[in-house]
């Protein structure tokens, strides 16, 4: 029995990683076993990493970084999110559960909670408190709780209670979410204090290496530098001019060109560090100070080191896709990763860790721009919409009291009045999406009935579908025209659409048990955690409907 089980295991490695005979030829296979396994998983998220940014930046990388787990591993090319909205607080709950919203509860960054009547942020936990910090500080008051589902950490976890799981990130979320429920460790940054931080739910105390890596005050030290381009500034080609409209500066610049001198940032200069390079730099000693600290991949079971770089958001809203300090911050990242990679090499060897590399979500173009260049974009002002919308129901209904809030581009109704109102919800539902319908910048809106009760198998209305769940989601939902942005500032981007600049992200297997190669067949973010839980040998993911990645030439 034991040997078919091994056989099927086998035969699941082989259509996960589809090597044809050539590749088998130059790169040997050893057969897989239940015990065979790496010493150490390491989950990398780049927050907003386009897809398109690696080829755009490809010959400005070096060659041990983004270029040495492209060439020497497998590039799942054609990699999307299949689900709304693309936000980096579903991101990773999608990555690390292997799930859409609708089952992991992780409808957005935020969402209008109904039963508090105010926001809910993804990983807000006030039973919390803070370990590292004063303890009324909201900062680190998070955890999981929002978190409807398991993690493959959770199942690496329970399968072997002698497995470690680390998450560090400059994000709470970005930390807590692929930490997962059972993390031994999940660390976040506070830019008032400079310290990297934690919560009761899982610890009373932080660890004395965390408190040695504070106290040496590298975060204090990097938000004392002054941002200037790593390669003479006439050599970013790739970019829109330094000195560009569609740009927006640090607070104390008037305008947003290099050198960003960080220590003008005045008392906020410990928070600055995270809107700069720096910040994915610190992350990276943090994480390599966990690898010595906390021993990982140098027993005998399998531990996980979950690393999200999320400075990469901060900058790309503040600057856009195609600025020069997005360029320059993937180019200094490039060289993280580098020296990430060589310190694993030391401490854990070649060949005894898989590292698996994503992003959360990608970015439109900076709308103005696109409108400059007579392509499709603009911007759409939700303000004046939503104002409008209550004006009308006013007329129609006779109150003022009909929308509880706005957020996600979802209209949140006060479904109580409404039922106390006798009136149905649906038809009140399908009134409103009639109503936003008009305006020019929405092309589409649906309601929480439909989404509830049809079954949308395609096209945009299942993504909105997979993103939806009846308690935590909106009455009524928004989808934008391509290129369009709901804000009010003309410089920077953002995401949460649809769309493949928002939904096409990298996705890099290198190392351990992975076949060199790439694939251009499209797949999707949930078949990550369900891939790696497969590869070794662990229980799924309590949410995930078990899509291993099935990659090919």
């Amino acid at each position: 029995m034991m040997i078919r089980y091994r056989t099927l295991f086998s035969l699941i490695l082989l259509f996960i990683f589809g090597l044809n005979t050539g590749l088998a030829q130059n790169h040997p296979r050893q057969e897989a076993t239940f015990k065979d396994r790496p010493k150490l998983v390491v989950g990398i998220v780049v927050d907003q990493m386009r897809y398109d940014y690696l080829p755009r930046y490809w010959d400005n990388f070096g060659a041990g970084g983004f270029k040495r787990l492209i060439t020497q591993r497998y590039n799942v090319k054609n990699r999307h999110y299949n689900y709304l909205p693309t936000y980096p607080g579903p991101g990773p709950a999608a990555i690390y559960p292997g799930t859409t919203p609708s089952v992991n509860g992780i409808v957005g960054n935020s969402w209008y909670d109904r039963s508090i009547d105010k926001k809910m942020y993804v990983v807000s936990d006030t039973t919390a408190t803070p370990v590292g910090i004063d303890a009324d500080k909201e900062a680190g008051q998070m955890s999981p709780a929002n978190l409807l589902s398991t993690t493959v950490t959770d199942a690496l976890k329970n399968a072997d209670k002698n497995s470690k799981v680390i998450a560090v990130s400059i994000k709470d979320r970005a930390s807590v979410l692929p930490g997962g429920h059972l993390a031994d460790g999940a660390y976040w940054y506070d830019g008032e204090s400079g310290n990297f931080i934690s919560s009761s739910w899982y610890m009373d105390v932080l660890p004395q290496w965390v408190r040695n890596f504070n106290e040496e005050g590298l975060a204090k030290e990097l938000s004392q530098k002054t941002w200037n381009t790593l390669l003479p500034i006439d050599e970013y080609e790739e970019s829109n001019p330094d000195d560009s409209p569609y740009e927006g500066a640090y607070g104390w610049e008037e305008v947003p060109t290099f050198p960003h001198e960080l220590a003008k940032s005045g008392r906020e200069s410990y928070g600055i560090i995270s809107a700069s390079p720096f910040g994915n730099t610190l992350v990276k000693e943090l994480a390599k100070q966990a690898l010595d600290a906390e021993d990982l991949g140098t027993n005998e079971a399998t531990d996980f080191l979950s690393i999200s770089f999320s400075s990469t958001d901060y900058i790309g809203h503040q600057f856009g896709p195609h600025s020069i300090e997005v360029q320059d911050t993937y180019l200094r990242l490039d060289r993280d990763l580098a020296d990430l990679l060589n310190y694993l090499d030391q401490k854990v060897g070649q060949g005894n860790y898989m590292v698996m590399l994503t992003s959360d979500h990608g970015a439109v173009d900076v709308p103005a721009e696109l409108m400059d260049k007579k392509l499709p974009g603009g911007y759409f002002n939700s303000g004046n919409v939503i104002k409008a919308l209550k004006q009308y129901m006013h007329e129609q209904y006779g109150k003022e009291e009909w929308i509880e809030a706005y957020t996600n581009q979802q209209v949140y109704l006060d479904r109580e009045l409404i039922k106390a109102e006798g009136m149905v919800l649906q038809e009140v539902q399908d009134d409103v999406a009639n109503f936003l319908r008009h305006f020019d910048a929405i092309k589409s809106t649906n309601t929480a009935h439909n989404l509830q009760y049809e079954n949308y198998t395609e096209d945009y209305q299942a993504m909105y579908q997979r993103g939806f769940l009846f308690d935590r989601s909106g009455d009524v939902y928004i989808q934008l025209k391509p290129g369009y942005l709901g804000s009010s500032s003309h410089t920077g981007t953002s995401h949460g659409s649809p769309y493949t600049y928002d939904t096409h992200v990298p996705l890099l297997f290198y190392g351990w048990n992975v076949p060199q190669g790439e694939t251009s067949r499209k797949t999707f973010i949930p078949q990550i955690a369900p891939t790696i839980a497969t590869m070794l040998g662990i229980p799924l993911p309590s949410g995930t409907p078990a899509n291993v990645l099935l990659i090919s030439e």
